[in-house]
């Protein structure tokens, strides 16, 4: 099971214990997430396409920890004139894991099936 999601304006092919590095998120580490905004979803090779979201399903995550991306030098040059320029850039990462994919009406069922384990142990 697998699923494309967007996540900080970028779309991730994530699936259950992966760890993604995206860009920077607000929330704290430690803390349990969710991702709405699925554009695909693959359930046993059943492919589900949204358009432009898929309705009803979610990416759960937890957030590891917020670091700084490996440093790129940006140099430009114009050959003959003097001009030269250096400068470096490390971007602002947040490491996340996913816990869980969440398919369209899969908690519905857990729910119905939580009602028929009730109304058999109340018979």
């Amino acid at each position: 099971m697998y699923a494309i999601v967007e996540i900080a304006g970028q779309q991730f092919k994530v699936s259950k214990d992966l760890k993604v590095y995206v860009h920077r998120l607000a929330d704290k580490e430690g803390d349990a997430i969710s991702f709405a905004k699925v554009l695909l979803l693959d359930v046993d090779g059943v492919v589900t396409l949204g358009a432009p979201a898929v309705e009803g399903a979610s990416v759960e995550a937890k957030v590891l920890q917020h670091l700084k991306g490996d440093k790129v030098i940006v140099f430009k040059k114009k050959r003959r004139k003097g001009y030269k320029k250096k400068n470096g850039h490390r971007q602002s990462l947040t490491q996340i894991q996913i816990s869980g994919i969440t398919a369209p009406g899969a908690a519905p069922k857990k729910k119905a099936a939580a009602k028929k384990e009730k109304e058999a142990t109340e018979e």
